[in-house]
């Protein structure tokens, strides 16, 4: 299993090697903004290396969205993001599956989603997977119920969409961990990564908010955790606490080796 974690500076290589991963996750622009992504300055070092890459899209991308003025800027910037992502080699984009709004049928914005690979298969498709991840609330989000997720993957499925599994955010939707892979696996065939993050607050929360994987302030079991990423077979990134991410992996990769199903 290649596990790692999510750095937010601009030496994503020094990190991992700082961490002792084996797979390393960044944006390409500020998260908070709608600025095109650029080259970046490590690029070549990255395509070298033989670590996993994996890129995460600004967290205003919102494709479902029925307001043009959010919607329009968010496939552009999907598009974009992947673009510069296969510059570094990524494995992936990860994409949260949005929302829209109270009142609003939910049925258009999976229809955004649809419209969204539609148009770029018109094109050639992305240059790197498009990952959607799980969201931990919003009763009009796309990828926080199980049964959303399957209207969503009706609509995605047969362009090669691929997922992203994150713990905190299922746990916080009220996603029973226990069997979570077989359920999602059984909607979307699939687990491209697993965000393998510990939650700061309890079960059906609706709150996003990462803990390390061990360590006193998350509030799922850590041996759970990682029988969630036996389960998924797929690259493991934690978007944890910096300081405590070179733990985290530790733990994982100890636990994982010494787990009798593999």
């Amino acid at each position: 299993m290649k596990i790692g974690a999510h750095v937010r500076d601009d030496h994503p290589l020094a990190s991992a090697l700082d961490r002792k991963a084996d797979v390393v996750q960044f944006f390409l622009s500020d998260p908070q903004s709608w600025h095109a992504p650029k080259t970046h300055p490590d690029a070549a070092e990255l395509v070298a290396s033989p670590l996993l890459k994996y890129i995460h899209s600004p967290y205003l991308i919102n494709v479902a969205s029925l307001n043009n003025r959010i919607r329009i800027p968010s496939r552009k910037a999907v598009l974009q993001h992947a673009q510069k992502a296969a510059e570094v080699d990524a494995l992936g984009l990860i994409v949260h599956g949005g929302h829209v709004r109270q009142g609003e049928d939910p049925a258009e914005g999976l229809a955004n989603w649809r419209k969204l690979f539609e148009r770029q298969a018109a094109e050639g498709g992305f240059p790197v997977p498009i990952l959607i991840e799980n969201t931990a609330g919003g009763e009009n989000a796309m990828a926080r119920d199980l049964e959303m997720l399957a209207r969503l993957w009706d609509q995605v499925g047969e362009f090669d969409a691929g997922f992203c599994l994150d713990t905190c955010h299922a746990f916080a939707a009220g996603w029973e961990l226990n069997g979570i892979v077989e359920r999602v696996k059984a909607i979307t065939g699939r687990i491209d990564l697993v965000h393998l993050n510990n939650s700061r607050d309890e079960f059906g929360s609706s709150r996003d908010r990462h803990a390390n994987v061990i360590g006193s302030s998350g509030t799922i079991d850590p041996a759970l955790l990682v029988s969630v990423a036996v389960a998924a077979d797929a690259p493991v990134v934690v978007e944890t606490l910096a300081e405590g991410q070179a733990a985290d992996i530790e733990f994982i990769r100890k636990s994982v080796s010494d787990s009798p199903v593999k």
